[in-house]
Order: structure tokens, then C-alpha cells, then sequence
């Protein structure tokens, strides 16, 4: 087999994003394995949920933004940085809450969706905010005879997590005042706490520090905040579907019920013409775990990359010192959501080099879910995917 190369170039932007949902007409997977019962309560209680969580057009922009970053910032490619950064700025030119350490919309636990990394950052930052597989909260309560701001990494349900309190202080309007005193380990699997290797009452003044929250929105369910030491940190109380979905595949939490309730919160909206967009897309997450034949993963597409362009898929995976699998198809679409798709071009590519490999492959591929940043397909083997878009977002 002769092997063929493919330019693969990124989609040009286009004036909006487009979001395409389609109802599934039969049961869905998770159906297949769970009560039907247990699904209904779950939606239920999402849409309950859902009705809660609400967003100005300006505050939309930076969520969007914020959707699949990588290690809340640490990792993100510079143009979402760019777009989080000018949304940022922009929420902070408006008017938001008053005086908002006055409101009591501050209050609460809240989860950290972003920060900027200054060198000058705690510890804490640098060692555990990046890391998605853990969730990392705020909790701010400053209405009581002991105020505070306690800083949260949670590890996951089964190990555990690390509190870092600090004794609180109202400034005025914006600022609080905070000074470190407490922090510890609570292991889910020991019985006593394990004091943070910290000692706060020794650093004087290094234990303390100031938060200026510059924007608080209407709803409570947004803050940012800029700290002491240059660093922006937004969160959230309540998150949308897709940052609720992409947070239980980071921790590898109830995926499956989480793709079941994504998909269900959005049937209400009807059906559309599903397009499979054009694009560099990252394998997430997929309803298969990998077998123990490497070239087998990538011909399926259980790792790397998928690169969409002009009717065709192209499947890259690094290997190792330059080394890159690669295997090119085409697909024609069969209906409104499924597209027939046939790999049959496979190589290891190695500089201007490819060693030919005989393998083929023809599956349907059903689009469940696909937006500019997301998307959620059943593929090859009824095997479900998530893809996150790699190659920059599409403009409003």
C-alpha cells in the first residue's frame, strides 16, 4: 500500500459558534446498563439544577473562554489564555455586585476554574492548582464571630484532601484582609488529621496576605479575584454542562452518569443537522479502556489526536524521538447525525519518512453531541468518545 500524504489545516474561525444536539431516538448506553429509575431522578435533579445557574452575555464569554483550559490556565495554548484574559478584563469594566465583600453573594463554597501562575505563587499553587485530576475550592464566610477564607484541594472521594484556612479581616468594598493559621491533611483512611508541613505562626508576615474580588455578578454564581502576589483567580458556585462533564472526566468521577446527564439536559432543545466540524480534536475520554496492543489503540482511536478536514480523518499519535503514527480515511455522511467512515491508510511517520501498515477499519460514526469545543461521538465498536477541540475556539 502506497503511502499518501495528507495537508491537515486548522478551520478558519467563523462569526459564531455553532452547537449542534441530537435527540437519540433509541435507549441510550448508559440506559442499557442502569435503572431507568435511577436515569429519571438524575435528570431531574440536573434540570432542577440547571434552572439555577445563569449567566449575563458578558460572563458567557469568559465561560466560554474557560471550557476544557487545561490545568485551570497552566496548561493552556496562549490564545486561550488571550481570550480568558480579555474576557477577564472586560467583566472587571462592568458593574457588577457593589462593595461586593458587603454582599452576601460572596459567601460560600466556591470552585477554582482559573488562575494565572506568578512565580511569586504559594506553594499550594504550584504544587496542586494545576493538577486537573484534583478539584480545588474556595470557601468564604465572613459573616460569622470567626471569619474566614479556607482554600480546598480535593484529592477525590476515596483519598481525601488538604484544608488551608486563614483568619479574615473586611478591608472596604473589595478587599480582604487574610492571615494563614491552620491547615491539614484529612485522609479518608486514617482516622486522625496530618498537619500541613507549614508552620504558619513562624512566617509572620509571609502568612499573610490580601484578596481584591474586582468582579462579582448579579447571580453570585461568578467571582473574580486578584491576590496579593499578581495572581487572577475566576470560579464559580455553579458550572455549566460542559465544564460539569470535562471536570468528571479530569478526575475520572462518574464519567458515564455524567455524559448520560449532559446529553439529556440539552434533549429539550430539539434536534438539528449534526456536521461533523472541521478541526484538531484531543481524545478525552472513551467508554472502552486501552487494550494491551499499542498499534491497536491508535488504529482505533483510543489515543492522540483526530484531525478533521475536507471529507477527511486523520488519526495521529506520538510515539517516541519524532516517531508519529498516523492513519488517514474518508467519511460521507449516511444521515442527519452518522457519518460511514473507512481508515485504510495507515504509517509510522518519521521526518520526512513513512513506513507503510496494512490495516483497515469501516465503522459508523454517530454524532451524540458537537459544538466548537466539544464533542461526543459512538464510533468504532459502539465505542463512545469525548474529543476536546485543540486548535484554537471559534469567535462569537
Amino acid at each position: 500500500m502506497a503511502l499518501r500524504v495528507h495537508a491537515v489545516a486548522a478551520s478558519a474561525p467563523s462569526a459564531a459558534p455553532k452547537s449542534t444536539f441530537l435527540c437519540l431516538k433509541r435507549p441510550s448506553f448508559l440506559m442499557l446498563r442502569r435503572p431507568s429509575k435511577l436515569l429519571t431522578r438524575r435528570c431531574a435533579l440536573l434540570d432542577e439544577q440547571q434552572g439555577q445557574v445563569s449567566f449575563t452575555e458578558e460572563e458567557n464569554s469568559l465561560i466560554e473562554a474557560l471550557v476544557g483550559i487545561q490545568g485551570r490556565g497552566r496548561s493552556a495554548p496562549p490564545q486561550q489564555l488571550t481570550d480568558v484574559e480579555q474576557a477577564v478584563q472586560a467583566l472587571e469594566g462592568l458593574q457588577g455586585v457593589p462593595d461586593p465583600t458587603s454582599s452576601s453573594l460572596i459567601e460560600g463554597r466556591w470552585q477554582l476554574m482559573f488562575t494565572t501562575r506568578p512565580g511569586s505563587a504559594s506553594p499550594i499553587q504550584r504544587t496542586f492548582v494545576g493538577v486537573d485530576n484534583f478539584s480545588v475550592f474556595q470557601e468564604v464566610y465572613l459573616r460569622t464571630n470567626d471569619p474566614r477564607v479556607t482554600n480546598i484541594v480535593k484529592f477525590s472521594e476515596a483519598i481525601g484532601e488538604l484544608k488551608v484556612e486563614a483568619a479574615a479581616l473586611i478591608k472596604d468594598g473589595k478587599r480582604i484582609l487574610f492571615q494563614f493559621d491552620r491547615a491539614a491533611f484529612s485522609f479518608k483512611f486514617l482516622p486522625f488529621k496530618v498537619p500541613y508541613p507549614v508552620p504558619f505562626r513562624l512566617l509572620g508576615d509571609e502568612a499573610k496576605g490580601w484578596l481584591d474580588t474586582t468582579y462579582l455578578s448579579q447571580s453570585g454564581n461568578l467571582r473574580i479575584s486578584r491576590g496579593n502576589k499578581g495572581t487572577t483567580f475566576v470560579l464559580q458556585k455553579k458550572t455549566e454542562p460542559r465544564q460539569k462533564l470535562l471536570s468528571a472526566i479530569s478526575t475520572d468521577t462518574g464519567v458515564l452518569e455524567a455524559i448520560e446527564e449532559f446529553l439529556s439536559s440539552y434533549q429539550k432543545k430539539g434536534k438539528g443537522e449534526a456536521e461533523l466540524e472541521e478541526g484538531e480534536w484531543q481524545m478525552l475520554w472513551s467508554s472502552q479502556t486501552e487494550t494491551d496492543s499499542w498499534l491497536e489503540n491508535a488504529a482505533n482511536g483510543l489515543m492522540g489526536k483526530q484531525i478533521v478536514k475536507n471529507g477527511q480523518i486523520k488519526y495521529v499519535v506520538d510515539i517516541l524521538l519524532g516517531l508519529k503514527f498516523s492513519m488517514v480515511g474518508t467519511f460521507v455522511k449516511s444521515s442527519a447525525n452518522t457519518y460511514d467512515v473507512t481508515m485504510d491508510d495507515a504509517a509510522i511517520i518519521g521526518g520526512g519518512f513513512g513506513y507503510p501498515l496494512e490495516l483497515e477499519s469501516k465503522f459508523n460514526l454517530e454524532l451524540l453531541y458537537s459544538d466548537d469545543k466539544i464533542r461526543i461521538t459512538r464510533g468504532y465498536n459502539k465505542i463512545v468518545f469525548v474529543h476536546l477541540r485543540t486548535d484554537g475556539s471559534k469567535k462569537k
